[in-house]
This record gives C-alpha cells, structure tokens and sequence, in this order.
C-alpha cells in the first residue's frame, strides 16, 4: 500500500482549491480491500494514520472511522474495475451544478476530448449518501469517468488516484471557463442593431459634415 500515493494527491487536490479543510475522501482498491482516508482527515495534510482499510465485500466494524459516503465509494468498486475513487469540492463545478439539468457541458476542447459531458446527480434531500450509492456507481459504467452532485461533491475515477485527480481536475477547468464565458457575455454592451445603425446615418443628409462646413467656409472666405 503507496501511502504516499494519498498524501501526495490529497495535498495537490488542496493546493488547486479542489477540496476545503473537510468533506473530502479518497479511496483505492487493492485486492478484497479499499483503503480510504479517515472520516474528517485534512487532505491537505494526511498522514498514514489517516488512510484506514476497509472491507470491498461489505461493512464492518472499521466502517465506523470511514467516511460518510464509504457506501458509494464501494457500490463503484463492486460495479466497476476501476481502482481509485476521488471525492472532491471544486466550486466552480458545484457552483454550475446549482441551475444544470442534467449535464454540464464542457466548452473548451480539452474537456470535450476528456469529458464529454458531466452528468449532474440530484437527489431528493439534500444529503443522502444511501439515495447516491444506487444512483452514481451506474454511471461509470457507461463510460463516464467523473459526475458531479448538486450543490455536494464530484465523484470521479480512475486506474489510480493521479488519474482521478486528472479527471477532477479537467471537470473544474471546463466549468471554470464556462463560468468566465457568462461573465463576459453579461458585461459585454449589447450591439445596437443594424437597422437602427442605418436610420441613424440616414438621417444626416449627405455632404453635410466637417468636411461639408469647411468647403462652404474656404469659398465665403476666399472665392470673393
């Protein structure tokens, strides 16, 4: 078990503004086990006694220092072959989350290339951790390798925690584009339309102008 895996993504995760002090978790298949960070450690600052060893089969008594979303992390495992979970906080996709219907759709082309699309997961509370463990581990079957829940957290995948971090990563870029994309679009003046531009330059009579004025003023001036 790499340990140094889980310190290394959890800091990066943190530095990039990914994931706040708490919430978070990060997890990693190997064998019959999932080894996961403890409830309420600082991914930002792990230590090895923050990554614990849970059963992949079914809960057990360690679940207790689990986090609380330990259920999805092993509905993806049981459903998948992928071997690393990442659960992350990026605002700018949580924030996107909050009016999306059911995907997010990346603009620029390295997250069309990566992503696709981003598959925004609603529930009926606001919270519900055994609602999200039916509804998200279906989706990385179909081929998507991160989604997003609205207003809570992003789930993404990966062969090992670096590329679940790739993933996460990519999503918040997409997102954060997007987001610059309205800003500009909002403070931008509106263009006056093309009809009213012509009645305006139609209304001044042709050879009237500066040019017109100092023709008339040349021959008062000197054509006596």
């Amino acid at each position: 078990m790499h340990h140094e895996n889980f310190i290394s993504v959890g800091k990066d995760l943190f530095l990039k503004g990914l994931v706040d002090s708490f919430g978070a978790s990060l997890s990693q298949r190997i064998g019959e086990s999932i080894w996961i960070t403890r409830r309420g450690a600082q991914l930002g600052n792990l230590r090895e006694s923050d990554i614990i060893e849970v059963s992949l089969s079914a809960p057990g008594t360690v679940d207790d220092q689990a986090p609380k979303d330990i259920e999805i992390h092993r509905g993806i495992y049981k459903e998948t072959s992928f071997n690393a979970v990442i659960c992350a906080s990026p605002p700018y996709s949580l924030a996107l989350s909050t009016n999306a219907d059911n995907k997010i759709m990346p603009q620029d082309s390295g997250g069309q290339n990566s992503l696709r699309s981003i598959p925004v997961v609603k529930t009926r509370e606001k919270i519900a951790y055994e609602e999200l463990s039916r509804l998200i581990p279906p989706i990385y079957k179909s081929g998507y390798m991160i989604s997003v829940v609205k207003e809570f957290a992003s789930y993404a995948v990966g062969s090992d925690l670096f590329e679940a971090m790739q993933f996460t990563t990519a999503m918040e870029n997409s997102c954060r584009i997007i987001t610059i994309n309205k800003q500009m679009t909002v403070e931008r003046p509106p263009r006056r339309p093309e009809h009213q531009e012509q009645q305006r330059r139609s209304a001044i009579p042709p050879g009237i102008g500066v040019m017109g004025r100092a023709r008339s003023s040349y021959k008062r001036g000197f054509g006596r």
